[in-house]
């Protein structure tokens, strides 16, 4: 049994170091993209055009995945991509398990007409799709990194309120918390001291979650031409014009699309290894 619960807490430690040490490396090279890309990622030249990867005949020296049809180097637009992709991933997901985690709360302590108000809400607001919701918010605000945000947010806040609402009321039917009903406590000085910090590595679990699904969001939209401007360079965007050209130049659109992929699977195995890992069977 010791061993079983071993080996398990060895694939959850993999998992952790694995998923990670790709974010890191990601957020690295978004903060110093300036310094990693060999090129200018808006700087085109049509003589250039969908040049292939280094490795491959007829490649052009500095452009070590190749070029677009526009002439511009793929690998600098994937390291400023990423920088869009890690902004949306933070602000949004922060924003989203603020709000959804604080009704979340209010909704599973507090109970009463408050659980009966927000849940009616989460319930109204799931009745809507959500990639078609978000387009339809990006086509009132405009496209921007700021409607992306405020679409993501707006869209995905039920995800953490139902969770931490069921979270809340396990946490508030437990002894502890009785006790400090006993002894006076008032209730939201027990819903923060003693009912949140039991409930915060759920949060931190969906929070990751939430990342990469922001990351998808941003490229879904991207690839439809509701993100940033077109010139931007986005991974959805440059997956976009690649699929036009599939044929001619692979690189365009397989390198931003196994970025992409390698970029929501680390958020999603961070979160189930911070899962596992906050397992109190586990610990």
């Amino acid at each position: 049994m010791l061993d079983g619960r071993s080996q398990v807490r060895r694939k959850v430690g993999l998992r952790l170091w694995l998923s990670g040490g790709w974010l890191l490396l990601l957020v690295l090279a978004a903060l110093f993209a300036p310094l990693l890309s060999p090129h200018n990622p808006l700087e085109q030249d049509l003589f250039l055009g969908r040049m292939p990867p280094f490795w491959e005949q007829g490649a052009e020296p500095g452009f070590y995945l190749g070029t677009d049809s526009l002439g511009r180097d793929v690998l600098a637009r994937i390291l400023y991509g990423a920088r869009i992709a890690l902004i949306v991933a933070l602000v949004a997901g922060g924003l989203t398990g603020l709000i959804g985690s604080t009704l979340g709360l209010l909704a599973g302590y507090l109970r009463g007409w408050v659980d009966v108000v927000i849940s009616r809400l989460i319930d109204i607001w799931m009745a809507f799709p959500p990639i078609l919701f978000s387009i339809l918010l990006i086509a009132v605000l405009g496209p921007g990194l700021l409607s992306i945000i405020i679409a993501i947010v707006v869209i995905d806040w039920t995800r953490f309120a139902r969770v931490i609402r069921a979270e809340a009321m396990a946490q508030g039917a437990m002894d502890y918390s009785a006790s400090a009903r006993v002894a006076g406590r008032r209730r939201l000085s027990t819903m923060v001291i003693e009912i949140l910090p039991n409930v915060l590595p759920t949060i931190v679990v969906l929070l990751t979650l939430e990342m990469g699904i922001a990351v998808i969001v941003e490229a879904i939209l991207s690839f439809v031409n509701l993100s940033i401007s077109t010139d931007d360079p986005t991974w959805g965007g440059m997956i976009s014009e690649g699929r036009a050209s599939i044929h001619q130049a692979w690189w365009v659109m397989v390198f931003p699309l196994v970025t992409l992929f390698l970029t929501v699977l680390s958020f999603s195995q961070l979160g189930e290894g911070l899962k596992d890992r906050f397992d109190p069977v586990l610990r």
